[in-house]
């Protein structure tokens, strides 16, 4: 009578009687085990497994200084459709070398502080890039630089 008034009260349990096959008398000892091994389940599955793959608290740089403004040299391009390119001189060439950037003349000032800002465009949802920027403090003119720096001959993604 106990077993059909349980059965009557918690539908539940007529799924756990036929999950298990058995259909002998279930006790409430027997109830608490399958509502704390449902519970320590549902606690698993909620439960984060992984770390987020933000990076918090952490210095990203995205402008570095190279240097006083010295002087700098225009290339005029062989082919037509070719972009312009100025070569600037800093006070730490020795360290970075000529830097190349787009432009058929440079505007910086002997003595500009010049820093490379590097700047993450997202043209898209899913791709983005970084695309870098010559500037100083002391005068609104920036350039963009190109990838490559034809002086030491590397890329500019690696002075980041």
């Amino acid at each position: 009578m106990k077993s059909i008034i349980i059965r009557y009260l918690y539908p539940e349990i007529n799924l756990f009687y036929n999950i298990c096959g058995n259909h002998s008398f279930l006790t409430v000892a027997d109830m608490k085990r399958f509502l704390i091994f449902i519970s320590v389940v549902v606690l698993a599955s909620c439960a984060t497994t992984q770390k987020s793959s933000v990076k918090e608290d952490s210095l990203m740089l995205t402008r570095k200084y190279v240097g006083n403004f010295v002087e700098y040299r225009q290339h005029i391009p062989e082919k037509f459709g070719e972009p312009y390119l100025i070569w600037i001189k800093t006070t730490m060439d020795s360290t970075y070398g000529k830097i190349s950037a787009y432009s058929e003349r440079c505007d910086f000032h002997a003595g500009d502080r010049l820093y490379i800002k590097r700047i993450q465009l997202s043209p898209g949802p899913i791709s983005s890039y970084w695309e870098y920027q010559i500037e100083s403090d002391d005068n609104p003119v920036y350039y963009k630089l190109s990838e490559f720096q034809h002086d030491r001959k590397n890329l500019i993604s690696t002075w980041f």
